[in-house]
């Protein structure tokens, strides 16, 4: 095998990390493909950067961002733990997990169980403090007046269909990370004036997963969250963990809020969604299974 050469592009924080060795993942992945005789070049991804690994045209790595040419590849953990998924293009939900049909007779049940319990206890206390108050807890994302490719309506709309499909309480979280216009905060205090079932708080989404009824959201990753504590789920947007959900571009409007009503094998789920397309960066079989990933992506390694 000739020499190889594989491009990282990374954001500020994660470049920071890679090169304080604390980012597990890229560390180790970059570990494992220089002892095949690859070299490794990072860099950030600046438009420049992304512009120079477009002109060069080989195997390039990015995290959670567009490939920039054919044969690069965009990776992403799968929302817990050490799963990573290794994929060709940006949207989850092309994913080959997305468009997979879930099967939960073909899903060990043993297997499933003792995983689900472990990752109840190892991520989330076991479960403790979980319950039901009787109230529909909404995550907001970003962009709530907008109706995105992805997204059957905008945030805003979909808020209102809550609201007139439960006599619930309904709690609207604020995304921490994301900065609101004033047009935005507007439409939600005008919302909750007109509606007093609604709150908009700055509260701790994760505290509040725990004592929901079910969880309503575009495609927000703490509905996949929920599943470890038995939440449904209804899903306005389009996302790779739709199968067990409400997905209303995927069942209709009323077909998904009638499906909150179901209780979906959250076990055997879980354990087919996390480990059947996944490699693993916390087991010593990731040796192996990383550069399996990589020649089914087409890479010579």
């Amino acid at each position: 095998m000739g020499q190889e050469r594989l491009q990282i592009l990374l954001d500020a924080p994660s470049l920071k990390r890679v090169r304080a060795g604390e980012f597990n993942f890229f560390n180790r992945l970059m570990d494992i493909v220089q002892a095949r005789g690859w070299s490794v070049e990072v860099t950030g991804n600046s438009p420049t950067d992304r512009a120079d690994a477009r002109k060069w045209g080989g195997p390039t790595l990015l995290h959670m961002e567009e490939p920039t040419h054919a044969g690069a590849l965009t990776c992403r953990r799968a929302y817990i733990g050490a799963f990573w998924r290794i994929e060709a293009e940006h949207e989850r939900w092309n994913w080959p997990v997305a468009r997979a049909e879930f099967q939960p007779n073909e899903v060990d049940a043993a297997a499933a169980g003792k995983f689900f319990q472990n990752w109840r206890r190892w991520a989330f206390d076991g479960a403790r403090g979980v319950g039901d108050d009787g109230f529909v807890l909404v995550p907001l994302q970003g962009r709530l007046l907008e109706n995105r490719s992805f997204q059957s309506m905008s945030p805003v709309r979909m808020i209102d269909h809550v609201l007139k499909r439960t006599d619930m309480p309904v709690l609207a979280t604020l995304h921490p990370r994301e900065t609101y216009t004033p047009e935005e905060i507007d439409a939600l205090k005008a919302m909750a004036k007109a509606n007093p079932r609604l709150e908009v708080e700055e509260a701790s989404s994760d505290l509040m997963l725990r004592r929901c009824s079910f969880v309503v959201t575009q495609n927000s990753s703490l509905a996949f969250k929920g599943y470890f504590l038995e939440k449904p789920a209804v899903l306005f947007a389009e996302i790779d963990f739709w199968h067990i959900a409400g997905s209303v571009p995927h069942h209709g409007l009323e077909a998904a809020f009638e499906h909150v009503k179901q209780q979906p094998d959250y076990a055997r789920y879980l354990h087919w969604f996390l480990t059947s397309d996944t490699v693993n960066a916390g087991q010593e079989a990731f040796e192996e299974t990383l550069p399996e990933k990589l020649r089914s992506h087409g890479w010579n390694i």
